[in-house]
């Protein structure tokens, strides 16, 4: 066998090349930007290159590059606070019902949060004669309305964090965003042992915009119980959902970032995939605007 120098090389040595020039030496033509890009990827789709899961997946992770906190959080309304101003007696019910694994903590007023309280903490009340609840918290991390998610996200991992309370330009308390309601943006709903589907969870009312009142719907809410937040009249002959309801009026799989107008409400997909629509803005037009509106139906 003969011998090549250290220095030479073996005449069928290929240079290695990454994942990710592998994949871009697949797509032919380049595309020029993220929309030729998606399009490529649902085309591969269709010709079954890739799964759905796979796809929604990719559609995920651009996603979470375009939307904010403010796009996802919990509202302030809706945020499950202990207040340790008070005796734990009088908040401890509130932390068994709803089972969360942290709260954060505000001293007398919501937006004077002090820090996290994992509720794994409190097993020490029980076992120890003198407990501080106030020894206990973790400190909060506070982020603007305006983060990114794809940098937030960079920051839990990096930090170790799970929880951060956003907060408005004033200071005050927006909500709330965990590290599994940025990751659900990638993968999808993440279910836990303490996950319910309620209704009221469906339909989350937000600040007004410049239009009128605006709520954030999940897809799957059903015509009726979107009707009677709303204040709507959509039928609910041949769809159950509002999302079908949606599908059906375009004809098509609505696709992130669409806007329409629909009965007096302007409609924007903020979390759609593949499958299926999963989040909507919805926001009341003028009165006005609403009339030429159906009259256009």
């Amino acid at each position: 066998m003969q011998d090549y120098p250290s220095s030479a090389k073996l005449p069928d040595a290929k240079p290695h090349r990454s994942l990710l020039e592998r994949l871009t030496a697949l797509i032919s033509p380049e595309p020029e930007n993220r929309a030729e890009l998606l399009e490529i990827l649902h085309d591969a789709h269709e010709r079954n290159l890739i799964d759905a899961d796979a796809l929604s997946m990719i559609e995920g992770v651009f996603q979470v590059s375009d939307l904010a906190a403010r796009d996802i959080m919990v509202p302030r309304s809706q945020v499950d606070m202990v207040d340790i101003s008070k005796p734990i007696e009088a908040w401890m019910p509130l932390v068994l019902e709803t089972a969360h694994s942290r709260f954060p903590a505000v001293d007398g007023e919501r937006d004077r949060v002090v820090g996290i309280l994992l509720a794994k903490d409190l097993l020490r009340y029980y076992a120890e004669e003198s407990f501080d609840v106030r020894g206990m918290l973790r400190p909060a991390v506070f982020i603007p309305e305006a983060k990114r998610l794809n940098v937030l996200l960079s920051d839990f991992r990096a930090n170790r964090n799970h929880m951060a309370v956003v907060v408005d330009e004033y200071g005050g308390v927006a909500g709330l965003i965990t590290i599994e309601d940025v990751l659900e943006q990638i993968v999808g709903d993440i279910e836990d042992e303490y996950d319910f589907d309620e209704e009221e969870d469906n339909i989350l009312a937000l600040k007004d915009g410049p239009l009128g009142p605006r709520w954030r719907v999940k897809a799957l809410t059903e015509i009726e119980q979107f009707n009677d937040a709303i204040g709507s009249h959509f039928a609910d002959e041949g769809v159950d959902t509002i999302g079908g309801l949606i599908a059906g009026h375009l004809g098509r799989m609505p696709r992130k970032g669409e806007t329409f107008d629909l009965a007096g409400l302007r409609f924007e997909v903020m979390r759609a995939d593949a499958r299926q629509v999963h989040v909507l803005l919805v926001e009341k037009l003028p009165q006005q605007a609403a009339v030429q509106d159906e009259d256009n139906l």
